[in-house]
């Protein structure tokens, strides 16, 4: 487990760290390589319900890396404004720890892809997004990232008490 915050004021509650997750729309996953380096790539994603899913090729080094050791974490940042005349930044993130696994039930995958395409081609029609899904659904991996810690701060002067 993480350490406790050390500003536990401005932690943020479970409900803003889900609503940014569910806001958001890029972030990066983290992993460790079998020397313990760490090796971390930008990615878009969806959220519900404590579960975040990626797509990705199906072979790679994110892939062999999550095969080895499937703990990660997912780091989201919701709001990042810089006050110069403050010599800070008013920011809000949120990290997600768990395990990734791959998706293999295709019934899955294609509700996954269904979603990620909602999400990202809100404008598309829906026999567009299933065209496109079934024609890459071979050659797609979907990622599972089960959240089991989940953290978020913010900057002091978001805090409303401080």
């Amino acid at each position: 487990m993480v350490p406790a915050m050390r500003r536990s004021r401005q932690a943020l509650p479970d409900a803003d760290c889900e609503a940014i997750l569910a806001a958001g729309t890029s972030g990066v996953l983290a992993l460790a390589d079998a020397e313990g380096f760490p090796y971390a790539v930008p990615l878009s994603y969806l959220y519900s319900g404590g579960k975040i899913w990626f797509h990705c090729a199906k072979a790679g080094y994110k892939l062999d890396l999550i095969r080895a050791n499937p703990k990660a974490s997912f780091c989201v940042i919701g709001q990042d404004k810089i006050v110069p005349a403050e010599y800070t930044t008013y920011y809000r993130s949120v990290i997600a720890r768990g395990t990734v696994r791959e998706i293999t039930d295709e019934t899955q995958k294609v509700e996954i892809l269904r979603l990620l395409a909602r999400k990202y081609s809100p404008d598309e029609t829906e026999a567009s997004m299933e065209a496109e899904i079934r024609q890459y659904l071979q050659e797609v991996c979907i990622l599972e990232l089960d959240v089991t810690q989940l953290t978020g701060k913010q900057n002091k002067r978001l805090v409303p008490s401080l």
